[in-house]
């Protein structure tokens, strides 16, 4: 089976260096700014969906769930996007789950407007999509990377978003009112704003992601006498996107052979459930506190901007000065969050902050350089399958977590939640300490 040729058209002679620096840099240009539009929605949705469900449902424990709801959509469609790119490209996956996003808007505009939480949860699942997305993007950096450039390329992507992310909730009040003023429920200013975020971004890749660089890459790695493809390890036999890049037993089977990438993705689910927990739960926090809408939206923009605004010097030094360690720092900051923000009381907004500030940059480190890990230790024949499954397993855990979160904080307290975050980064950290020893 061959690429889709809808898709973009197969090179007529190999790409050159040249060819691929060029692509490359276009490449770069484009993700960035799809990210910086999709973050816009990605970050309105995560702050606000929380609150909203425990306003509609009149549960806190229930609130957990719009967090689980988000990342359990990112999860289902972290493998349909992943085929979806190792079939017809870069492109199309990224159509795929933007799309998907756009129609989870709809359905929780609709929720909104009916006074429905399950229907919320559930337009909130489709709306994952495009976390779903915005991760396949980082990957989608790293296939035309030259050697040693993987972390750094696909961080640049991954600060994109700071723009949207930052911007999103704090354009949550605005896009309320404007809401209100052409006759939408109360709530669903949000979610109209995320609307438009998604299409933009949609439209971004259907247009301008030209040539596809996972198809260019592959192209590249079938030339007569060429040299590995950019960010290829040596070993392994040149694949092809035409069967979906593999099959996901073949991710398995790559995953439990190597143990470098399975180290990587214990990170990266660590990292990401750790943060989502804590993150989902604090406006829920910041509420019962009585902190508006703007402080709460302040909170997590700051959040946001440690998770992304960073990014770059931490893909810098994950190249220089290696994976792992940058994996530790990572656990190390992430601890010190879990230990601040679980510390503060509802009232003490400005430790809290600090607290998230930390949790959004040890996320950042366990994302970038385990995703450099990941991509650098696995054949280009398998590597969408495997990237796939890591955003899978990824947001399965960080689902998970939000569960707990939720019951812990309803049942418990938002102080212990952050105790046992605590345990878990610092047991990880531990152990990829050890296991590079």
């Amino acid at each position: 089976m061959t690429a889709n040729p809808t898709n973009t058209a197969k090179p007529s002679n190999p790409p050159g260096e040249e060819q691929i620096a060029a692509v490359q840099r276009r490449t770069l240009t484009v993700l960035s700014a799809a990210q910086i539009s999709g973050g816009i929605g990605i970050a309105v949705g995560l702050t606000f969906s929380s609150v909203t469900v425990e306003e509609l449902s009149g549960s806190t424990a229930l609130s957990g769930l719009a967090g689980t709801a988000t990342v359990l959509g990112a999860a289902l469609l972290a493998l349909p996007t992943a085929r979806s790119s190792g079939r017809g490209g870069r492109r199309a996956g990224l159509a795929l789950a933007y799309g998907c996003a756009l129609l989870g808007c709809l359905v929780s505009l609709l929720a909104v407007g009916l006074g429905s939480w399950p229907l919320l949860l559930a337009g909130l699942v489709l709306f994952g999509a495009a976390s779903a997305g915005g991760l396949a993007s980082r990957y989608a950096a790293t296939d035309l990377s030259p050697p040693g450039h993987s972390a750094r390329h696909l961080s640049l992507v991954v600060w994109a978003t700071t723009v949207g992310s930052v911007a999103g909730p704090n354009l949550a009040g605005p896009a309320e009112r404007f809401s209100a003023g052409l006759g939408l429920p109360a709530g669903s200013g949000p979610f109209a704003l995320a609307l438009l975020g998604f299409a933009i971004a949609l439209g971004i890749i259907v247009i301008a992601l030209r040539p596809d660089p996972l198809l260019l890459a592959h192209a590249a790695l079938r030339a007569p006498d060429a040299p590995p493809a950019p960010g290829t390890p040596a070993s392994g036999p040149a694949g092809s996107p035409g069967k979906g890049g593999g099959t996901f037993r073949t991710a398995w089977r790559v995953l439990r052979e190597t143990p470098v990438a399975g180290r990587a993705l214990v990170a990266i689910a660590v990292s990401h459930t750790a943060m989502v927990s804590v993150m989902s739960m604090t406006p829920v926090h910041l509420d019962h506190g009585g902190s508006t809408y703007t402080v709460i939206g302040i909170v997590i923009s700051l959040h946001i901007a440690g998770m992304y605004v960073l990014s770059p010097v931490v893909g810098w030094l994950a190249d220089r000065a290696g994976r792992t360690p940058v994996l530790v720092l990572g656990m190390g900051l992430l601890l010190a969050a879990a230990v601040l923000a679980g510390g503060a009381g509802a009232h003490d907004v400005p430790q809290v902050t600090a607290g998230l500030f930390l949790l959004g940059l040890g996320w950042s480190c366990g994302l970038i350089s385990g995703s450099a890990m990941l991509s650098e230790a696995v054949p280009l024949e398998h590597r969408t399958p495997v990237q796939g499954l890591s955003d899978l397993l990824m947001n399965v855990c960080g689902a998970t977590g939000t569960v707990i979160a939720g019951v812990i904080v309803g049942s418990l307290s938002y102080g212990v939640l952050g105790a046992a975050v605590a345990v878990m980064v610092t047991v990880t950290g531990a152990w990829l300490a050890l296991a590079r020893s």
